[in-house]
């Protein structure tokens, strides 16, 4: 059993607590408002009002919020690294910049906790089936001693290199698949140029060598228009991230740009 300590219990975040749970481990999750608190104890955690209360005797604790800033905020602004056992673990859900990674990493150093960079690939559906996508970063040593945990809800756990490789991964991932959606949006077009409904077009080219995860997303949702609006927030803010971090490193997304540009116009 390991004692988890988790931040950010929400769409992605309370899924995971659930999995946790039912794999035997003690989970106490950050509760700052009545709602959060029910679900938190509903999922057979505990819910604790606090940062230092949070990460107190702990093996492990998981940040799964929205934003790097969030991050920054629970990990170098307040209590909470200095309330963590020395040799326990801190681990990052959260898409982000690789520098906050590498800066969350130096500032637990003096409390004597390791770090890793592990952004997620997929849904709430796959963290209740157990198959999330974990990308870390950080010593590998560490992952050993922590994967059995994170198994509780990820299936596979890549291991990509030192602190941040996590971030980068997953930031050229979401360029990636955010420009794929582009060129279903191109395809579309074309289709529809041709004659084709969209909704016939969509359920048939997944039979096709033009499947993708991305066109299989689309396709369910029955239009690429329906699928942007549903993942547009998240897209729009990795987006940005990633071409914040492409630009600081002297790089860009070249063509992927313009495949982002007709995936989420006005949106990212």
């Amino acid at each position: 059993m390991t004692r988890v300590g988790f931040i950010g219990a929400g769409r992605m975040g309370g899924p995971m607590v659930s999995r946790l749970v039912e794999a035997g481990h003690e989970v106490r999750g950050l509760a700052r408002s009545t709602e959060s608190r029910t679900a938190l104890e509903a999922s057979g955690a505990q819910a604790v009002s606090t940062f230092a209360e949070v990460g107190a005797d702990t093996d492990l604790v998981i940040i799964c919020v929205f934003t790097d800033e969030q991050v920054r905020e629970v990990c170098l602004g307040s209590d909470l690294l200095a309330s963590m056992p020395r040799g326990s673990t801190l681990v990052l859900h959260t898409t982000g910049s690789p520098r906050t990674a590498e800066a969350v990493t130096e500032h637990a150093a003096q409390f004597g906790v390791a770090v890793v960079d592990s952004p997620v690939s997929g849904g709430p559906h796959d963290i209740a089936a157990g198959r999330l996508t974990l990308f870390v970063g950080g010593d590998a040593n560490t992952l050993a001693r922590i994967q059995p945990t994170l198994e509780s809800y990820a299936d596979p756990v890549l291991y990509v290199g030192p602190i941040g490789n996590g971030q980068r991964v997953k930031l050229v991932n979401n360029a990636l698949f955010a420009a794929q959606i582009g060129l279903l949006a191109e395809a579309v077009r074309l289709g529809t140029q041709l004659g084709i409904d969209e909704g016939d077009l969509l359920a048939a080219l997944p039979y096709g060598s033009s499947n993708s995860r991305a066109l299989t997303s689309v396709s369910a949702k029955g239009s690429v228009a329906a699928f942007a609006d549903s993942v547009g927030d998240f897209l729009r803010k990795d987006v940005g991230v990633v071409r914040q971090v492409a630009t600081e490193l002297d790089g860009n997304l070249g063509l992927l740009d313009d495949a982002v540009n007709a995936a989420l116009p006005n949106r990212v």
